[in-house]
């Protein structure tokens, strides 16, 4: 798997990780690969993906309150235990963002 390139983020992202499920599937899967990339990019620029709409409102005050953000994107290309869903959680410091499973949770 190639490094990501977060471009124009609305906030700091920190160190961005992946758990060792997400990271093993994208390096066996270039197009699971281009996927994370999307989704990363989409995460930075407050577009939250497959989060309901509570959840949206959640995130948005986070963004200005310093919080923990979450979002979800959901490819049907890539199940994984039945569930094609990854999260994409950036702590509430902005220390570290982590790019995961929802079971690896």
């Amino acid at each position: 798997m190639d490094a990501l390139l977060v471009i124009n983020a609305v906030f700091p992202t920190g160190q961005i990780v992946a758990t060792r499920g997400v990271y093993d599937l994208a390096c066996q899967n270039p197009d699971f690969a281009r996927f994370i990339q999307k989704s990363l990019n989409r995460h930075v620029k407050g577009d939250w993906g497959d989060v309901d709409d509570e959840d949206k409102q959640t995130n948005d005050q986070a963004l200005k309150q310093g919080n923990r953000l979450l979002s979800a994107y959901n490819d049907d290309r890539f199940p994984r235990n039945g569930n094609a869903t990854i999260w994409i959680i950036t702590e509430a410091d902005r220390s570290a963002t982590t790019i995961l499973f929802p079971d690896e949770y």
